[in-house]
């Protein structure tokens, strides 16, 4: 490496490092020495004069300097720079003009004119055959929304970057064509692919909004689960309160019976006589309540079919269909799911009776309970009536 090389190298680390904008994380100093790698995998095919490998290497290292000035025309920015140093360098006139011709050709509206133009321009863009390409084209993508300069979508980026690999980007050197172009092309085919699966994606969300549109709308499908969850819910809630009730009227029957009636038959113990029968009756009363309150509605389970034809049969009650035929509850259902609003209104008389059905055990619940709670207090303070007022003890006095 001639000294004046090692020098550009120096002061173009030194430059880039320090007053390079922290937003540039493409156009760094990783990217120079990658440049300058590139360029010397180059240099070592073709068999070049010295002169020309340092004014290569020179360019490589000079050819974004530009970019701590400004990034609009940063080419020429790199120029001013590149003849600044050379010159304080006291590096002949005419190769300074040559390594500034090298650095705009770097431009990308800029074709080579000969070799050592090509060599450098495929140097500049080698990242497109290696497999850093992904790495570095995020960091590009990056660093133009970090400048400002524009802000692509990952779908945006990529069908740039297509564009670029298919029509804009050619390799000029024969090493680079044969050794590179591979690289570029399999870089090329991830992307291709990359869209055709995004393509696929789109298409299945596409059908799925479709199909949505098509089918009833979740919000309300998740409206019907829900209530009609609910409802059994209360269903059951109402069923185990009421056999909570028969369970223990039962017992307490059972201990009258067992215990309290057995000793009536002595005349000390008659004045138990109406409180034992206040709370058998009352007791009773609670135990006929739950039953009530539980016991199921016998429907005809028979529909016509026209009365499936005019929508006024609920098929999806059991009650409605239990003695029809399979043959014709199959006919019936698929009438149901050809109309979409046959559908709602079957759900929605479903859980309208399921109401009505759920008021009506309600209603007796608490009227069992109000009975039960209120049998229990009369028979307690009838019991202590009797024993105050004729109990064994008063009978004495």
């Amino acid at each position: 490496m001639s000294e004046i090389v090692e020098k550009t190298e120096h002061f173009v680390s030194e430059l880039l490092t320090k007053e390079l904008d922290a937003r540039f994380l493409y156009h760094n100093l990783r990217h120079t020495q990658r440049v300058v790698k590139s360029t010397k995998e180059l240099l070592n095919y073709y068999n070049m004069s010295e002169v020309e490998n340092e004014r290569l290497m020179l360019a490589a290292w000079l050819h974004d300097t530009g970019h701590t000035k400004d990034w609009e025309n940063h080419e020429e920015n790199s120029c001013e720079i590149a003849r600044d140093f050379l010159q304080k360098n006291d590096y002949d006139p005419e190769g300074i003009e040559q390594v500034c011709s090298l650095i705009m050709v770097t431009k990308m509206c800029n074709e080579p004119s000969n070799l050592m133009e090509g060599i450098i321009r495929d140097a500049d863009i080698s990242h497109f055959a290696k497999k850093s390409y992904w790495e570095t084209t995020d960091f590009l993508k990056e660093e133009l929304k970090a400048l400002d300069i524009a802000d692509y979508s990952n779908k945006e980026w990529r069908d740039k970057n297509i564009k670029m690999f298919r029509t804009k980007h050619n390799f000029f050197t024969d090493y680079a064509k044969e050794n590179w172009e591979e690289g570029k092309q399999q870089n090329l085919k991830k992307l291709l692919k990359e869209k055709k699966e995004e393509k696929k994606i789109a298409k299945k969300e596409a059908l799925k909004a479709k199909y949505k549109n098509e089918s009833p709308d979740r919000s309300v499908q998740t409206l019907y689960r829900v209530t009609l969850k609910n409802h059994l819910k209360l269903s059951d809630i109402a069923d185990t309160k009421a056999n909570i009730l028969l369970s223990v009227n039962a017992i307490i029957i059972s201990l009258v019976l067992a215990n309290l009636l057995t000793k009536l038959d002595n005349p000390s113990n008659t004045y138990m006589i109406y409180p034992t029968l206040i709370l058998i009756m009352f007791s009773i009363v609670s135990m006929v309540l739950s039953v009530l309150a539980t016991r199921p509605n016998v429907t005809s389970g028979k529909f016509t079919k026209d009365d499936v034809e005019k929508r006024k049969v609920n098929l999806l009650f059991f009650g409605n269909f239990h003695q029809m035929e399979l043959s014709e509850y199959e006919w019936a259902l698929k009438e149901l799911v050809k109309d979409k609003d046959y559908v709602y209104s079957s759900l929605t008389k479903d859980l309208y009776y399921l109401g009505i059905v759920l008021n009506k055990k309600y209603k007796i619940l608490r009227i069992t309970y109000n009975i039960f709670m209120l049998g229990m207090i009369i028979s307690v303070i009838s019991f202590i009536i009797a024993f105050r007022y004729f109990g064994p003890e008063r009978l004495i006095f």
